[in-house]
């Protein structure tokens, strides 16, 4: 029509345009004299994050940022695959689990995540006959012989072009030798798998790290790390196997934690030093954004207490994978630390990568982040950051020298994690704040504190160990059992346990500076039918007394794990005798009794 308004550019021209330095000026003005410093705030990694970023803050980057523009042929710009992740135990041949990644395949899945505890009894004709390998996106974590389980895989496969991963997980890698074996194992699964291109064979594990506490610069650091170790070990003349070869079998494994921002960068600060990476081993830009970014929600954040907070957790996990541009997502039922697989939980998970996709439409824009002042600069402090590291790690002989310091600057900083929760500068709802004093269990706490698959490397899990064994505890008090129960808490729990109480009660209120146990002491909880007691005690004093609560002989002692969290019981009087005579010692909040404390801490 003749009257329609002509389209115009948007310039905002009518309003003055606005330095940092002006913008700066304003924060001192309204702060009245206080420091603006003071607004700052200092990430895990070591990053200041300024209180607002400015256009200028690109042109302090000395370039115009890229977008992280990913190869997604006949797909939407920032396409990404739904693929949960079922576990399959090693008692099971797995013709359940494949039922029902079936029927996830049909409602709303892409492809599926298959974890093995035993890949050698994991019935691969039962796979071939029931899910279409040609077009199916699948993914299987296996612990041991990858070699035979894709040969197998193969044979089942029928000649079908496999889209998916394997992921060989073989757990800590201590000797020479075994490293020797994993080498052997991969580069044969890289040669079986040569006329697969869309089938990944050389895993990179940064999901091993970050889920026991590292930090996003540390998980990127050491993915660069083991990508050097690959390309050092498998290039073979000999073997035709190139730098080439070596990148394109390699995909990614990330965990994708609470921090919305820092996750968003870290996949986009992953892309550019992957470029960076390859660029040193002679290879071309194509190579690199062919790079293959798997990322599942973190489990270190996961928690047992008030567990439909999980929910929450995960949708923001997944939406800075879906913005950080990850390839494909596993997204972690809610109740997976405690409960069976289930339909109901499996579907809530399923349903959060879709509602990205369908009604936040987030899949329609190719790097959605591309521009934005603080993540940009975010990208680039972390990118700088982690290749600093990467660059210490490989002056000092690379990643597998400096495995052992590597995880001990992890559990350090997993420490100080767990230290900012108890003091409540690291908050997680419905653990440690916002309690639910009144919760339900869904599930037996006696069952899950005598679970081996009960996660222990978590954040919350010091405050749900003692609020499950105090819940325990209680428990027991009010049915007036006769006997006693010991439970290992695990190592420095009574300083987690001090910090957390004293800083729930006033400051007036607080007790003087505790002698707290040495760091490394191991930390119980002795429950009888009249009251609970915080008590500590040497590696060598627990592994005697449970040796002689549980009847063991000389001959299977060794073969007694610590593990936290273990469960011991026994008639009254048997446990305070073996309790004084191995040389436990008490700890007590000074002024407050255990009782006291686990009430408070119980929120009775």
């Amino acid at each position: 029509m003749s009257d329609t308004p002509r389209s115009a550019p948007i310039t905002f021209t009518e309003f003055d345009s606005l330095s940092t330095e002006a913008w700066q000026e304003r924060i001192r003005r309204d702060l009245k004299g206080a420091d603006p410093a003071k607004l700052q705030w200092h990430t895990p990694e070591g990053l200041a994050i300024e209180p607002f970023y400015h256009r200028e803050a690109l042109a302090a980057l000395g370039q115009q940022p890229t977008p992280q523009v990913r190869h997604t042929p006949n797909a939407a710009p920032n396409a990404w695959r739904n693929v949960p992740t079922l576990r399959v135990t090693a008692t099971d041949d797995g013709h359940a689990v494949v039922n029902f990644a079936a029927k996830a395949l049909q409602n709303g899945a892409d492809g599926i995540h298959f974890d093995l505890d035993a890949p050698d009894r994991f019935d691969l004709g039962y796979l071939a006959a029931n899910l279409p390998l040609g077009t199916a996106y699948l993914g299987f974590t296996v612990s041991r012989q990858p070699e035979e389980f894709t040969a197998r895989l193969l044979e089942a496969a029928g000649g079908a072009q496999l889209q998916g991963f394997l992921r060989y997980s073989p757990g800590a890698i201590s000797q020479p030798d075994d490293y020797a074996v994993l080498v052997h194992a991969l580069r044969r699964c890289v040669q079986l798998t040569r006329h697969l291109p869309n089938f990944f064979t050389l895993p990179l594990n940064g999901s091993f790290f970050s889920n026991r506490g590292a930090s996003a610069t540390q998980e990127l650091a050491c993915i660069l790390g083991l990508a050097a170790v690959y390309f050092e070990n498998f290039i073979s003349d000999d073997l035709d196997v190139d730098a080439a070869t070596v990148a394109s079998a390699m995909h990614v494994h990330v965990s994708i934690g609470p921090s919305y921002f820092m996750e968003m960068a870290k996949l986009r600060a992953l892309r550019r030093l992957w470029a960076t990476l390859l660029h040193a081993y002679g290879l071309p830009t194509e190579v690199a954004s062919a790079l293959r970014i798997h990322a599942a929600t973190s489990s270190w954040t996961q928690t047992t207490l008030d567990p439909y907070t999980n929910m929450l957790r995960v949708t923001t996990e997944a939406m800075s994978a879906v913005l950080g541009g990850a390839d494909s997502i596993s997204v972690t039922p809610y109740d997976s630390l405690y409960a069976e697989p289930n339909e109901f939980s499996a579907r809530i998970a399923r349903n959060v990568p879709i509602i990205l996709r369908e009604e936040a439409h987030l899949d329609r824009v190719a790097d959605p982040a591309a521009g934005s002042y603080f993540i940009e600069t975010l990208t680039d402090q972390l990118a700088q950051e982690a290749w600093a590291m990467f660059q210490d790690i490989d002056a000092k002989g690379g990643f597998l020298m400096n495995r052992g310091r590597i995880m001990e600057d992890i559990r350090k900083l997993a420490l100080e994690k767990f230290h900012g929760i108890a003091t409540g500068e690291q908050v997680i709802v419905g653990t440690n704040r916002f309690q639910n004093p009144t919760e339900q269990f869904d599930f037996d706490p006696k069952k899950l504190l005598r679970s081996r698959h009960f996660d222990t490397t978590r954040a919350a899990y010091p405050s749900e160990v003692l609020r499950l064994a105090t819940a325990m505890h209680f428990v027991r008090k009010e049915l007036q059992k006769k006997s006693a129960a010991v439970v290992l808490l695990g190592a420095d729990t009574i300083h987690f346990v001090h910090d957390l109480y004293t800083n729930m009660l006033p400051p007036d209120e607080r007790p003087a500076a505790n002698d707290l146990p040495p760091v490394g002491t191991l930390s119980v909880l002795f429950s009888s039918p009249d009251a609970a007691t915080l008590m500590y005690a040497q590696e060598p004093q627990f592994r005697e007394f449970a040796q002689f609560i549980m009847k063991l002989d000389e001959e299977n002692a060794p073969e007694l794990e610590l593990e936290p969290p273990l469960l011991l019981t026994a008639d009254l009087a048997t446990m305070q005798d073996a309790v004084k005579h191995f040389g436990f010692k008490e700890f007590t909040v000074h002024g407050h009794t255990t009782e006291d404390v686990l009430a408070r801490l119980q929120g009775r």
